[in-house]
Parts: structure tokens; sequence; C-alpha cells
């Protein structure tokens, strides 16, 4: 666990105006007070480690699901808000929840941070 945490916050840091947070009792990512990122290890007991991101819509949110169930699903709590979260057991592709992670800061930044120059 210890691993793979430290390896979303090597892909957080590289993000401009970042800071992390315990919230539910899970290290949590914001840009600007808003939540972009959650790591979830055993959540409620649910025995899953995974990455939980924004996406840009329950479209996108529903059509990653669909094109790659073992990676992407559905999480508790902010999935009614558009949320995936992406599965960090197995044979994790790091390029794929770097890139998830910077487009959820894109989601969440705020314009003038993103007109400014973002990241």
């Amino acid at each position: 666990m210890t691993e793979m945490l430290d390896r979303i916050r090597e892909a957080v840091k590289v993000l401009p105006e970042v800071d992390e947070r315990t919230t539910h009792g899970e290290p949590t990512f914001f840009v600007h007070d808003r939540q972009f990122a959650q790591f979830r290890d055993d959540h409620h007991g649910d025995g899953r480690t995974v990455l939980c991101v924004r996406t840009g819509s329950s479209d996108e949110q529903a059509m990653l699901i669909e094109a790659a169930p073992d990676t992407y699903s559905l999480p508790a709590y902010l999935a009614a808000k558009g949320w995936v979260a992406i599965t960090l057991t197995g044979d994790v592709d790091w390029t794929l929840v770097e890139d998830r992670i910077a487009r959820s800061w894109e989601l969440a930044a705020p314009r003038a941070l993103l007109e400014a120059g973002g990241r």
C-alpha cells in the first residue's frame, strides 16, 4: 500500500497548488479546496485498493467502466458525482493512473489557474 500511495504522491506533486489532507480516513488531494483524487485501501472493509478520480461527465464515467471493467468501477459515495475508481491491484498501468490524476486535477482546478498555465 505504501508504495502505491508514494507513486500517487509523486504524480500529484508535479501539479500546481495541490495539498493533501485526510478525508474520511483516506489520503485525499485537493486543488484550491476542490477534491480531485482520493486513495482508498480497504475502504469500509471492501477489500479493494483504488484511486478515485473525477471524470468529465456521467457519459465518460460509463464509457470508462464499460471499456475496462477490470480497471474502472463506481466508487462508493463519489459515483453519483461522476467519479471512477481505478483498481490498483495486479498489473497497474501507472501511465494511465498518472494521466487520470492529471485529468481529474484539470477538472477540479479553477479556471484562472488553468488559464495561467495550469500544468
